[in-house]
């Protein structure tokens, strides 16, 4: 079993999985000085001590169309993954098993699986996981720890693995996990689940999972996004009682919160309200604990990595923001028109979560970096 490294005492991750996409279509970054600067450079002076980079089957269509959202394919996962290599961060690689966004809506088996079923698509999962991580051994960047699909809540590879068949979600994830300890045997593996707020969701899961033989693993990754999940002390709650109940380690695996409701009227990618996932729900927002403003998103992350680090037992290992870089852009979208017509969607394809980025929408360092880099355990 594979233990999160000692040297890391406190994780203050990022995922930056669209950031090649930003970059190409003209992103730019200051650091406090207001110097331009690589973003990865400007985020590791802020404390950032490791990376969480999102792996897709083939996000491309037939015709070989990229679908956005990074286009998070083996070939760039390896191009980011290198350059947090050369900046010596830890490396947690989140291997999705779809070739687009998988989460608690929606997880589209790749299209390479499609008609696959049973012991076939089990098989899958263990020889794509296999050689995915010999071919990051051979470039030089095998990650640090590994995320067994994401967002599992409702299952993985649909409709073989949908929930409640959690007979067939243990097969699937144990097969990644059989896959893993065959490359390495003392990686960390993580099993990630959406809404960290809800106690039931989590107990049901693991004691399913385990009761059909689910193959034993590291740590429990939870998503906790304010504006959807509720209080800071159900977060809390859910997190002690797993801590005592499972006695693995514990990482927020994704989180973000918002630091403003104005939009970014002059990014032509984005019409007003566009990219403001927040302002879909004025009702949530309105209950927030944390006001969208700099100093309520500065506020809200002290709290947070407070909570962690009192985990009972020292399972609180520490969180991963979800896509602290992701400003508005022309031309970098959750989507483009050929994954809306793979996912069957209509949604449109801008930035939404700017409005919720570490950086505001010129690129420049809000004050929850500086409260991160501050904080200690």
């Amino acid at each position: 079993m594979g233990k999160i490294s000692e040297k890391m005492k406190f994780i203050k991750g990022m995922d930056v999985s669209t950031l090649l996409e930003l970059e190409a279509f003209g992103a730019k970054f200051q650091d406090a000085d207001g110097d331009e600067r690589d973003v990865l450079s400007v985020l590791q002076e802020y404390g950032t001590n490791a990376v969480r980079l999102r792996l897709w089957n083939h996000p491309y269509s037939q015709e070989g169309e990229p679908y956005g959202g990074g286009t998070n394919d083996m070939n760039s996962v390896i191009s980011l993954a290198r350059r947090v290599r050369e900046r010596g961060m830890y490396f947690l690689l989140d291997v999705h098993y779809s070739d687009f966004w998988a989460d608690a809506e929606r997880q589209i088996k790749p299209k390479a699986w499609a008609d696959f079923t049973g012991k076939r698509l089990e098989y899958a999962v263990y020889d794509y996981t296999l050689a995915m991580l010999r071919n990051f051994r051979t470039e030089g960047v095998f990650p640090d720890m590994i995320q067994i699909g994401n967002a599992l809540s409702n299952g993985l590879l649909w409709p073989d693995g949908k929930y409640p068949n959690y007979e067939n979600i243990a097969w699937f994830v144990s097969a990644g996990i059989r896959a893993v300890r065959a490359a390495d045997r003392d990686m960390p593996i993580m099993i990630h689940l959406g809404n960290g707020v809800s106690n039931a969701l989590y107990r049901e899961w693991f004691d399913n999972y385990f009761e059909n033989d689910g193959l034993d693993f590291d740590i429990i990754g939870l998503s906790y996004f304010p504006r959807l999940h509720g209080s800071l002390k159900d977060l809390e709650h859910n997190m002690c009682d797993l801590a005592e109940r499972y006695g693995k380690e514990l990482i927020i695996a994704e989180v973000s919160a918002g630091y403003t409701m104005e939009d970014d009227t002059q990014n032509k990618n984005l019409k007003p309200g566009g990219h403001m996932e927040m302002a879909e729900n004025p009702v949530l927002t309105k209950q927030m604990e944390y006001p969208a403003t700099k100093k309520g998103q500065a506020d809200f992350m002290e709290v947070l990595m407070n909570k962690i680090a009192r985990v009972p037992k020292g399972l609180g290992r520490g969180f991963f923001y979800w896509e602290p870089a992701w400003i508005p852009v022309e031309g970098s979208g959750w989507a483009t028109q050929a994954s809306l017509k793979y996912i069957k969607d209509s949604e449109p394809c801008g930035n939404k979560w700017a409005n919720q980025a570490l950086f505001d929408y010129e690129g420049r360092p809000l004050p929850a970096l500086d409260v991160i880099k501050k904080f200690k355990i």
